[in-house]
């Protein structure tokens, strides 16, 4: 009887201590996790609106003929930059585990960053959810696309690079020194430079996509924040925020041709550039300026301009020319903003310091 009770209680011990009949099972150094999927109403036509929310951390999908939103997904820290792939079936964006640093902040007094969160997220538009996370570098910030729909060209903000990333293996190929602050990126119409905003030299950087190597440095105004150019190639357009302008650069030349005065510099903050579907104008956000911008892109010069919200950033332009988004990123709204009449018609609620806007078509 003795013999048997300690047996059991000898037993006993040794399946607390160990497990006894199994083998210890080593734990997961990271927990996997499910991309959530959000009900969202089918999409048979017409356009949608989609917008990174930059504080909160997911993206807004806006109706564009309700003007309604239809979900808020979940995508990661910091979502800013947000492109399209070519076929629109798949939509990137930049995500950074780095904190948020406004204009004054000592960044001495940050908590330090989480590269675990630094990446490229990639958003199932049919499915409405986020499928996986690419490398993007440290503190990725924006990008564009290769012509050939392979790479993604990626800012990182915080070392002073551009990132090639190869998007079906998600790793980076290879990153090359650029200018200091890097924002924005956009790849030339004939998709064999890359341009390059840097914020601290007042410069934009030529890229060499084949060879992966820096061209020349333009100096085109204090702190670029994006580019756009003309489809045919011919003209190039810079923000310069501290200026009050718009830079306008040959990028065969890669030579600065003139600056395009939006107002007071200090008082009016060119941001986010976007072209009318003729092309015919340029859409300017002006920050701190709480306008946008209209600028004649044959005598370049400043046509117009119409209040849209507080410090709207990111903007985009429907399919048909009719109606301009802006995401203002301290009232967590969206300015729906129709074009005729240059007035907001509404402003659509977000979920937390909105940043980039795209727009899709059906």
């Amino acid at each position: 009887m003795f013999k048997s009770f300690f047996l059991t209680m000898a037993c006993t011990l040794v399946l607390l201590m160990t497990g006894c009949s199994n083998p210890p099972v080593a734990p997961e150094t990271k927990p996997a996790t499910t991309p959530k999927t959000v009900s969202v109403p089918e999409w048979k036509s017409g356009y949608r609106v989609f917008v990174t929310n930059e504080s909160s951390g997911d993206l807004t999908i806006i109706d564009g003929s309700t003007l309604e939103v239809l979900a808020n997904i979940p995508l990661g820290k910091r979502p800013r930059g947000i492109h399209a792939s070519h076929d629109g079936k798949t939509i990137f964006v930049a995500l950074s585990g780095s904190p948020q640093a406004p204009p004054g902040v000592d960044e001495s007094t940050l908590p330090p960053p989480d590269k675990s969160a630094d990446g490229i997220g990639v958003f199932d538009v049919e499915q409405n959810k986020l499928l996986r996370v690419l490398e993007g570098g440290s503190d990725p910030e924006n990008f564009d696309i290769s012509s050939d729909g392979n790479t993604l060209f990626v800012s990182n903000e915080d070392i002073s690079s551009l990132s090639f990333l190869d998007i079906v293996s998600g790793k980076v190929l290879q990153t090359i020194k650029v200018g200091g602050e890097p924002e924005g990126v956009r790849l030339a119409p004939n998709g064999k430079t890359v341009y390059v905003t840097s914020e601290n030299d007042s410069a934009v950087d030529v890229v060499d996509v084949a060879g992966r190597k820096l061209l020349k440095s333009i100096k085109v105004g204090r702190r670029p924040r994006n580019i756009i150019f003309l489809p045919d190639g011919s003209r190039g357009y810079v923000s310069a925020e501290n200026d009050g302008t718009v830079a306008m650069f040959d990028p065969v030349k890669n030579v600065k041709l003139q600056d395009i005065q939006l107002g007071a510099a200090g008082e009016i903050k060119p941001m986010d550039l976007v072209l009318s579907p003729d092309n015919t104008k340029l859409y300017v956000s002006a920050g701190r300026g709480k306008k946008v911008f209209v600028v004649d892109t044959k005598t370049n010069q400043a046509t117009a301009s119409f209040e849209v919200g507080t410090r709207p950033w990111g903007i985009a332009v429907s399919p048909d020319g009719k109606m301009l988004f802006s995401a203002n990123g301290p009232s967590n709204d969206v300015s729906a903003v129709d074009l005729a009449n240059q007035s907001v018609v509404k402003k659509i609620k977000t979920t937390g310091s909105p940043w980039g806007v795209l727009i899709l078509n059906r």
